[in-house]
């Protein structure tokens, strides 16, 4: 097992131990609930039947008292301990209770006047292994038409047998342990999946990487048929060049790189006239200086392939804000790819012949596939607040040759992101107010350097109150610098626009 396949096991397990956990005590719970509802719904269908068995609905007349007395005693010693029974104003009419409910009696909780209209129940916990389960139910002469108005309440308290809180904790465990073998199993079956996958994309990775060797092979052999000493020659520059490489400790993408760049640096001279490219003599100017363009040539030809393509700057997260930023470097003719997550976002930026990733732009690996080894600057214009002061720290370690721009939606985000090695976060709002603010100020008459003047006043005062909730990394810190009253150098207005 290889360090990433360990890695994998590792994680899959910790994810399959916390799920095992969750479903387990979910499964627990729910199990128990189910266990308590179904000795409630037994009880209360069962005292329903007896309580109109002797006339106990009705608890309005003369014989109330004497019928919900009767029903009472019979149905104590079977299904309840505690039964009590009320008129419809909440006066009780009859309470009987077994031996065991005498003595769990006075733990039970006291309460007033029954008023409900639902029937519902109360599991106890009373001291020691007793539980007991306490059920209130509203009597009418339909148990299933809750329509028809109260004419009495019954409230019962069952002592749960040592047994029967036996055979419900065992049932609760049983269903909490299959749903732990359940998610184990499936971590146990995801495993060879992720393994099987990574081997394939592995796989996929190897034939990319040979289709590059060859290609570069294709061209030094385009190139020696031109001009035979150069196929030899490329060669003796690459392994020249991979040794001094790794004396400077270079390793990955920018070791592949050296050895790509130095064996196709004379590719440009497949554009070199044959003429001056096999010149037995010495080259005149003009063909000399035909000579040098064999550079430019071969940067022309190669430019493109991506795989020889440095990334001056990396673009995370192609939104509306990543797009104005993608187009603007684009536009400049600097080398952007472009990682996003969203498939209609990489179909938008692949219509423009933008070099797009998909994936989780705040991962490490796919940065540094991406071309992050080599990016003079990192962007993360992401929609949220998916960029951690824990992500930026990780990148300015990993690539610490790339300037790492965070989008920023408020001041909230500054102070959370502050000290994360991100060299600028522009905060969202900040810029849009202050674009909003200048058109306004124009509109209502102020002139430009009266507006120059409010925004220059308003971006110190920010800088000196954002240093100090910095400083004590509290955003209520330092709310009286906020401007509340006109400067004293403001202009008077002039005409509005």
């Amino acid at each position: 097992m290889n360090a990433f396949q360990k890695q994998t096991a590792l994680r899959i397990a910790a994810v399959s131990v916390v799920l095992a956990t969750l479903a387990s005590s979910i499964a627990w719970f729910v199990s128990r609930e189910n266990a308590e509802e179904g000795i409630v719904l037994l009880a209360t269908e069962e005292s329903g039947r007896l309580l109109h068995h002797y006339d106990a609905i009705e608890l309005t007349g003369p014989q109330a008292a004497a019928h919900a007395e009767l029903a009472a005693k019979t149905i104590v010693g079977g299904l309840f301990d505690i039964a009590e029974i009320y008129d419809p104003s909440g006066r009780k009419l009859a309470e009987s209770m077994s031996g065991d409910g005498q003595k769990i009696e006075a733990l039970v909780p006291k309460h007033g006047s029954p008023n409900y209209r639902k029937a519902s129940y109360d599991s106890l916990k009373l001291g020691g292994d007793q539980w007991a389960l306490r059920v209130f139910v509203p009597l009418r002469d339909s148990a299933t038409d809750l329509s028809l108005p109260i004419t009495g309440y019954f409230e019962g308290v069952r002592l749960v047998p040592q047994w029967q809180s036996d055979q419900i904790m065992t049932s609760s465990l049983t269903a909490a342990g299959m749903a732990a073998l359940a998610a184990l199993l499936c971590g146990l079956a995801i495993f060879p999946v992720v393994v099987h996958l990574s081997k394939e994309n592995e796989r996929k990775t190897r034939e990319v990487l040979d289709s590059h060797i060859s290609m570069m092979e294709a061209l030094g052999r385009a190139i020696a048929k031109r001009d035979s000493d150069t196929g030899a020659h490329n060669y003796r520059v690459s392994w020249i060049a991979s040794g001094m490489g790794e004396l400077m400790g270079l390793t990955g993408s920018a070791m592949q790189s050296l050895i790509a760049g130095s064996f196709l640096h004379d590719v440009g001279k497949i554009g070199i006239p044959d003429a001056i490219l096999l010149k037995p003599g010495k080259l005149d100017e003009a063909e000399f200086a035909t000579m040098r363009t064999h550079v430019s040539q071969g940067e022309e030809i190669v430019t493109g392939m991506g795989w020889l393509d440095g990334a001056n700057a990396i673009v995370v997260g192609y939104g509306r804000f990543g797009q104005t930023v993608a187009q603007m470097l684009i536009a400049s003719d600097i080398p952007v790819p472009l990682l996003d997550t969203a498939i209609e976002m990489i179909d938008v930026a692949s219509n423009f012949g933008a070099k797009v990733y998909f994936g989780d732009g705040t991962r490490i690996d796919l940065l540094r596939q991406a071309g992050a080894d080599e990016a003079e600057l990192i962007l993360f214009c992401i929609d949220k607040d998916q960029v951690s002061a824990e992500l930026l720290h990780a990148v300015s370690e990993k690539f610490p040759d790339a300037s790492v721009y965070v989008r920023g939606f408020d001041r909230r985000s500054v102070l959370r992101l502050h000290g994360s090695g991100a060299e600028y976060i522009i905060r969202e709002v900040l810029e849009s107010a202050l674009k909003m603010a200048r058109l306004a100020l124009a509109k209502l008459g102020v002139s430009e350097q009266g507006i120059e003047q409010a925004v220059a006043v308003y971006r110190e005062t920010d800088r000196e109150r954002m240093t100090l909730q910095i400083d004590a990394d509290d955003i209520r810190v330092a709310h009286e610098m906020m401007v509340t009253e006109p400067l004293a150098s403001a202009e008077p207005r002039g005409e509005p626009g």
